[in-house]
């Protein structure tokens, strides 16, 4: 009789263990990442940056007086199969001219994934000074088996950003999207 019992405990404790286990990974890889972008929205903190319209942009000033370099950065997640890269490593733009970065990625799998690109500037002091107008992080990205994709960033660095930063610094990370996840 006492056998059972422990048996049953053990079982019991098993189930909930994994239950747990379970659970944090849904909030680690599912909930975490929405909650955590608001909140560096909503606090500005991680480098994020402004979205603005085209025309917001093209009405800067043009400060043709000094030049800031703008570096690119890219990355995937861990497991993610897709190439990613900038065509150029850095920029030199003068603030307030809206500038052009292209990105390539290619799907390394034999099926469609959708990617979430995540960006981060840095210093970041100067993710407030970073605005862009097109970028392939505001929407998923559906690439098909084997497919190459070419996906522009339009930004300008605004006059205002501090003289002594010189150099800003623009990553990107590719997320599998999780719908993708839980189809794979």
């Amino acid at each position: 009789m006492a056998t059972d019992d422990v048996v049953r405990r053990n079982r019991r404790t098993t189930l909930r263990l994994a239950a747990l286990t379970l659970a944090m990974f849904a909030f680690g890889f599912v909930v975490m990442p929405p909650m955590y972008g608001a909140f560096c929205e909503i606090t500005g903190l991680n480098g994020k940056t402004e979205r603005i319209s085209t025309a917001q942009a093209a009405a800067m000033t043009v400060d043709r007086s000094r030049l800031v370099t703008v570096e690119f950065v890219t990355s995937v997640a861990s497991g993610m199969p897709w190439e990613f890269r900038p065509e150029a490593s850095k920029v030199r733009v003068h603030p307030g001219e809206i500038a052009e970065a292209n990105f390539y990625a290619r799907n390394m799998l034999d099926h469609a994934s959708v990617g979430q690109a995540v960006p981060s500037v840095a210093p970041n002091s100067a993710a407030r000074y970073f605005q862009k107008t097109e970028c392939f992080c505001f929407t998923r990205q559906p690439l098909a088996a084997r497919e190459e994709k070419k996906m522009p960033v339009r930004f300008v660095v605004d006059p205002a950003l501090p003289r002594e930063v010189t150099t800003v610094t623009l990553s990107y990370t590719f997320f599998m999207a999780p719908e993708t996840a839980a189809n794979d």
